[in-house]
């Protein structure tokens, strides 16, 4: 029985259903925690094991504030937080657990607000340039995870097999992690059933010119900072104080670097931890001015040489939406201010199974080309478009099953006996080949196997699927406390003293504990009894009257307080 508890359930009583709420989210409250009335949720808030995950949550701020609460002071600007979080009483004196678990802690230091001095222009420029790789590297990855999601492991990190993928496509591997976690927090990717995937609003962002993607980025970064190292005007504090945010918590210190490091990859500190131009809108809460960052970026170029080797030199970064369509029909190659792509017959092939026809392929090329179409360039082009949907794969309208179908035998044959289509069953049958498998999945096999495959929807059209669709991130999920909240409420009756009289006579009685009870007498007097609590029930509270050495057995509404007597 914790005789602190009281005060508490009462501030809980007269709490709103949306404070109470907020107080749950806070406290980190299973939704489906087994509290029947508010006494037992204000002794659950002021257990040690909940106030001990709760103490690290605060900044150094609050922190500061509950220090001076406990030793005396006034919380000052954080009583009302402090209230909020169930540690401090409304009269702004601690919960006596809260007291015991800040005993002997010290006071943190106020952090210094002082922005961090404006960089110099060679420092700026190394920002602006690593803005621009992150911008670039991150774009690299999500067009990775769009044609095939990344495995993850179960801290949401991608995974070693993964990494070593990424690493054979050129990508240092040691970014990987802090650019995906930013693609997260900026909603251009999901983890689902613990493959990243690509959302709809990555789609847009891949066309658009770098300072536009970096906006996006840096606003996500500041926007998702923890709320200890966010100001009051919705920026952040001096990126040097970010270690000392959260004094209380163990992790910080290596979420804190996690927090700099991602902010260094953007380019909003420089690397001897002064301020480039462009971050100080976002560090006073204001909306992403990318223009200064502009200035110093490489200018994008929107045309190519097409070469006869087959292969695609851009003298420059590449406008963004241009970069996103040549690399459907061409792989590119290297990454640098000059880029350079290589077309191949599976290259293209790609860009038929994405939508691409002959002529919009080489429409695309001719305007943006500076050297007109290579004729090696152009027959591969033909050559493939007169391969491509050589295969179709329809449904069969009679039997539902999944008909494989071409005009080439030998492509036919070649598939019925192919030990990596095995798995599809393939049978034979009047000139074409049929399965119990779905039309995606044998679409996918065949086009893996490198078979110009085609899907044929029932009337006949060809259709376009993309193999990984947009994944659309999960909303913020509700705990969802309204049901807890109203048990709590159904027992939140008129008589909070004599409900609460009751729960102190019970857990005397399971302790075995010596109670001294005032009891009201008929003429109005009072009496006060030391019992050795020994049963209630039916309204009566049994003991041995210690100083009588007699059995006693007192009404519940007689009794008029009970405290126990230490032993």
């Amino acid at each position: 029985m914790s005789t602190h508890a009281r005060p508490l359930a009462d501030d809980l009583a007269a709490a709103s259903d949306d404070e109470l709420a907020a107080l749950l989210t806070a406290r980190g409250v299973r939704p489906d925690a087994a509290w029947q009335d508010l006494f037992d949720a204000a002794e659950a808030l002021l257990e040690p094991s909940s106030i001990g995950r709760v103490l690290p949550t605060l900044t150094a701020g609050e922190a500061a504030a509950l220090v001076d609460a406990a030793t005396g002071g006034d919380a000052g600007t954080g009583r009302e937080r402090l209230t909020a979080l169930a540690l401090l009483r409304r009269d702004g004196t601690l919960h006596p657990p809260v007291a015991d678990a800040v005993a002997g802690r010290p006071r943190p230091a106020p952090l210094d607000e002082t922005p961090a001095p404006a960089a110099e222009e060679s420092a700026a420029a190394h920002a602006a340039e690593r803005a621009f790789t992150t911008v670039g590297v991150l774009a690299d990855i999500l067009l990775l995870a769009r044609e095939q999601p990344f495995a993850l492991l179960m801290g949401g990190a991608v995974s070693a097999g993964q990494k070593r993928q990424l690493a054979e496509a050129g990508l240092a591997v040691e970014s990987v992690d802090p650019l995906v976690a930013l693609a997260v927090r900026a909603g251009l990717a999901t983890p689902v059933e613990r493959l990243l995937r690509t959302t709809p609003a990555a789609e847009d962002w891949l066309r658009s010119p770098a300072p536009a993607r970096w906006g996006l980025l840096a606003t996500a970064f500041r926007d998702t900072l923890p709320h200890g190292i966010r100001t009051a005007t919705g920026g952040w504090l001096p990126p040097s104080q970010w270690p000392l945010a959260h004094p209380w918590d163990p992790a910080w210190p290596e979420e804190a670097a996690r927090q700099l490091e991602a902010a260094r990859l953007l380019g909003l500190i420089a690397e001897d931890g002064s301020e480039p131009p462009w971050s100080p809108p976002l560090r006073s809460g204001e909306a992403a001015d990318p223009s200064p960052l502009a200035t110093v970026l490489p200018a994008e170029v929107d045309r190519i040489f097409l070469q006869n080797d087959l292969t695609a030199i851009a003298p420059g970064p590449l406008q963004p939406a241009l970069d996103v369509r040549l690399r459907t029909m061409a792989r590119r190659e290297s990454a640098s201010q000059a880029s350079s792509y290589r077309f191949t017959a599976e290259s293209v092939a790609h860009a038929f199974a994405a939508g691409e026809d002959e002529a919009s392929i080489l429409e695309f090329l001719g305007g943006i080309s500076l050297t007109g179409i290579p004729q090696p360039l152009g027959y591969l082009v033909a050559q493939t478009a007169q391969r491509h949907g050589l295969v179709r794969v329809s449904v069969d309208d009679e039997t539902g099953r999944t008909r494989v179908e071409s005009a080439d035998a030998h492509l036919l044959e070649a598939m019925a006996v192919d030990q990596s289509l095995r798995p599809l069953g393939l049978a034979v049958h009047v000139g074409s080949l049929t399965t119990k498998v779905g039309q995606d999945t044998v679409y996918w096999a065949l086009t893996d196997a490198r078979y110009p495959a085609t899907l044929v929807e029932r009337d006949g059209t060809v259709a376009v699927r993309t193999r990984h669709p947009a994944a659309v991130p999960d909303p913020d999920s509700d705990p969802g406390y309204g049901p807890l909240i109203a048990r709590l409420r159904e027992r939140q009756g008129p008589d909070a003293d004599a409900a609460w009289l009751d729960r102190e006579l019970e857990a005397a009685v399971r302790a075995k504990a010596v109670l001294r009870v005032t009891v009201g007498m008929p003429d109005g007097s009072t009496r006060d009894l030391l019992l050795e609590a020994t049963g209630i029930g039916g309204g009566r509270l049994r003991g041995r009257d210690r100083a009588a050495d007699v059995e006693r057995t007192l009404p519940v509404s007689s009794i008029r307080a009970a405290t126990v007597v230490p032993s």
